[in-house]
């Protein structure tokens, strides 16, 4: 399924970006590695034992977005998988953080994931295939203190992934949302540089290798959705069903900030 494959990769520097690259090339893929950093970029690279592709890439720049993608279908032909993994969260009462750190992350996380898909999504739609992913949260689905920037900006991904999905119902293109609770990843150094919430929640933690696992799953599969861990899930469909009464029970357990 992924041999030959292109696969467009955003936030590949580091964390789940950087290990769906070496899965992908252990499948006989293509990655193709975006990240601003082109020193990390080339790290993550040599260690692929296939080809692969290395693009600085910066999301919120939508020139850069398409002009890279461009030099990306020249070079390659084609777009066969676009992972939309570039983000970043800051951890901060919503009384102290300044209006541009609302601003960057929603930058970030939504219109680059935005960006990339627009520059994408028509090659895919004239070739009819390709499968989009987008690495939500479950931040986007249940709210916690200390996370109304970052929560906000996976909400708006969820949003625009799930309308999206429906306008391409039959096109032969298929669209994934992948909802992780918290990674054991590099992501914390930014969001969490105390160190607090990490150690507050370090046995609810994900591998990131298992959420990699679980994004090539969603595209072999073509799964729409994937909460995750299953504690998490079921705690949406609570929150869903039940949401003041599941809020009492959130506060004590998610708010570890």
């Amino acid at each position: 399924m992924f041999t030959g494959k292109v696969a467009v990769i955003t936030g590949a520097s580091s964390g789940i970006g950087a290990i769906m690259a070496q899965k992908l090339s252990q499948r006989g893929a293509v990655p193709v590695l975006m990240a601003r950093s082109t020193d990390k970029l080339e790290a993550v690279a040599a260690s692929l034992q296939g080809p692969c592709g290395v693009y600085r890439i910066d999301v919120t720049s939508t020139g850069q977005v398409m002009q890279t993608m461009e030099q990306v279908i020249e070079q390659y032909g084609r777009i066969d998988m676009l992972i939309n993994n570039a983000g970043y969260g800051i951890f901060e009462r919503f009384v102290d953080a300044p209006l541009e750190q609302f601003e960057d992350m929603m930058n970030v996380n939504y219109m680059g994931t935005v960006r990339c898909t627009k520059a994408v999504l028509p090659h895919m739609l004239k070739a009819g295939g390709g499968h989009i992913v987008n690495i939500a949260s479950m931040a986007g689905k249940i709210g916690s203190a200390k996370s109304s920037g970052y929560s906000a900006t996976k909400h708006a991904v969820l949003g625009f992934t799930n309308c999206l999905r429906q306008e391409l119902v039959g096109t032969g293109v298929y669209l994934s949302a992948i909802n992780p609770g918290p990674i054991d990843t590099p992501f914390f150094d930014k969001a969490d540089p105390t160190g607090n919430y990490v150690n507050n929640v370090r046995w609810f933690m994900l591998k990131p290798d298992k959420v990699a696992d679980r994004v090539l799953h969603a595209i072999e599969r073509r799964i729409p959705e994937i909460d995750m861990p299953l504690m998490a899930g079921v705690g949406v469909k609570l929150f869903q069903l039940f949401p003041r009464a599941f809020d009492k029970v959130a506060y004590k357990v998610l708010n570890k900030k």
